[in-house]
């Protein structure tokens, strides 16, 4: 299997004993970073850092309305507070993974928070429209600096495979419930104090992961004789950037808009020719070795397909509670609560204890069709439905089942990677959760846009009951783009159960573990 070369030196007697690791292609033995006291709080400041990264996807959403009439944005320009986001977030990490490799992770995860806590004061203090959309746009391509570094770092500290799933364990939790997270910050930051605090809170967690990172995280210094693929960051962060950019317009423009047909193919022809360049560069930005792995291929479109469905949810769901049932900010984030507890559950309670035991599709299959069975209950709302008996129970089946399903993609997705290609295996499976999370709301909300008033349409007789048959054809375009997401689940679980065959990794089989080639 691609990758999985480096092993552990060890004696005979105890092969989990020694603090010293051999890498087969130099020859050179150093220390582990499992041995560091220190990294269980290392991982909270990594775990602090892709908080703040995932859940500032969607804290502003809540928070759009208020920032919207305060800076006097119009309908068409105020997607760009969103879009702004992950088009630099998307596009960029890639490039943010590889500098991460070759200039060191803790040095990249420095910068990365450094920058995003700025621009978050520079968002927060926004005095027009532009202004907050360029800061949106300096968090996203700071983002993806820290995420991918985030992840490499995790990666190569925790070895240990009975450690490996509990860091990823939590790892996966934040990835799957900080959005939701998000939510609920964001309905109480807005509610109580104003709309600029969803970015003025970065601030604070900035300064505390800043000073967690300097004392408590160790990483190798890079690769200082390392080149950056610069054709590669064009043609690939082109590539992407283009097919975000086309999938944000569809909706507004739809999908057979000459500018989002542009936008597509300019995006598949510059990514084909990234996929050809990558095959001769040099120093590639992402060596093709990494995508070939069948399990990490596997992973990354799981990834992507299981985002596609939980974005559509979140924005659909958002709507539903504060349009259709008239909850105010802080209750539609505090009605998510129970999908967030349910992801974490799922991925530290049941996913990190099974993990070392079972393979990692006999923990993705199961949680997709959890995940997929949730969704089934929610195509059966209505105007009127009730929270606790209808709504409740789809959100807690949904958490569990992307509990389930997160921890081992994270984990398998970056196991066994050569350090020098851990940031921008990292990068990759951020990637996929991006790009994901990007078709996944322009998708969704086409199907239900262009369902909704199909159905207004059909059955707006009687004016007297425009109000309720607006209502009814609104919750009929979420059920039918949620049938959509069901179908999407499934497929990631079908993709999950045929392509990722790895098995659970054992103490037998250390080889499994990325090494890191030095600790500082």
């Amino acid at each position: 299997m691609s990758g999985y070369g480096t092993h552990r030196d060890a004696t005979p007697a105890d092969p989990w004993s020694s603090d010293r690791v051999s890498d087969p292609r130099t020859g050179e033995t150093t220390t582990s970073l499992d041995t560091d006291p220190h990294r269980w709080w290392g991982l909270v400041v990594i775990a602090l850092a892709q908080l703040m990264v995932v859940l500032d996807a969607t804290i502003v959403n809540i928070a759009l309305p208020s920032a919207q009439r305060a800076l006097g944005m119009s309908d068409g320009n105020r997607q760009w507070v969103i879009t702004a986001y992950t088009l630099a977030f998307g596009g960029l990490l890639l490039l943010g993974g590889r500098i991460a490799d070759i200039v060191g992770r803790k040095r990249t995860f420095l910068i990365g928070l450094v920058g995003f806590a700025a621009a978050s004061a520079f968002g927060g203090a926004a005095t027009g429209s532009g202004m907050l959309f360029l800061a949106r746009a300096l968090q996203g391509a700071f983002a993806a600096l820290l995420a991918p570094s985030a992840l490499s770092l995790l990666t190569t500290t925790f070895t240990d495979p009975r450690e490996r799933g509990k860091a990823f364990g939590i790892y996966g939790a934040l990835a799957g419930s900080g959005s939701a997270i998000g939510f609920i910050v964001g309905g109480l930051l807005t509610e109580y104090l104003n709309w600029r605090w969803c970015l003025y809170v970065n601030v604070p967690i900035a300064i505390v992961a800043v000073l967690g990172a300097v004392t408590l995280l160790r990483d190798s210094p890079g690769h200082a004789g390392a080149r950056l693929d610069v054709p590669g960051v064009l043609l690939g962060c082109g590539g992407l950037v283009s097919v975000v950019y086309g999938f944000s317009e569809a909706n507004p423009r739809g999908w057979s808009d000459p500018l989002v047909l542009t936008l597509f193919a300019v995006g598949v022809a510059l990514l084909a020719a990234f996929v050809w360049w990558q095959t001769r560069a040099p120093v590639p930005l992402l060596p093709l070795h990494i995508v070939r792995d069948r399990n990490r291929a596997g992973c990354f479109l799981t990834m992507a397909l299981a985002v596609i469905g939980m974005f559509g949810l979140f924005l659909f769901m958002t709507y539903y509670l504060q349009v259709i049932l008239g909850y105010s900010p802080v209750q539609t984030g505090l009605a998510f609560l129970p999908l967030t507890v349910a992801i974490i559950i799922g991925s530290t309670q049941i996913s990190a204890r099974l993990l070392p035991r079972v393979a990692p599709r006999m923990l993705m299959v199961p949680g997709m069709v959890l995940a997929a069975s949730g969704m089934l209950v929610l195509t059966r709302m209505t105007v009127d439905s009730s929270y606790p008996t209808e709504i409740l129970p789809a959100l807690v089946l949904m958490g569990l089942g992307m509990g389930l399903t997160f921890m081992p993609v994270f984990s398998t997705a970056t196991a066994g990677v050569a350090p020098q290609d851990a940031g921008v295996t990292s990068a990759t499976v951020n990637t996929s959760q991006q790009v994901g999370g990007s078709i996944g709301t322009a998708l969704l909300n086409t199907v239900a846009t262009t369902s909704g008033a199909a159905y207004i349409t059909a059955h707006l007789r009687d004016p007297a009951q425009k109000d309720l048959i607006v209502r009814e054809g609104i919750v009929h375009g979420y059920t039918v783009a949620i049938w959509w997401a069901v179908g999407i689940m499934l497929l990631a679980g079908l993709v999950a159960g045929l392509m990722v065959t790895a098995k659970p990794p054992t103490r037998e089989s250390p080889a499994r573990a990325p090494v890191p080639e030095s600790a500082t």
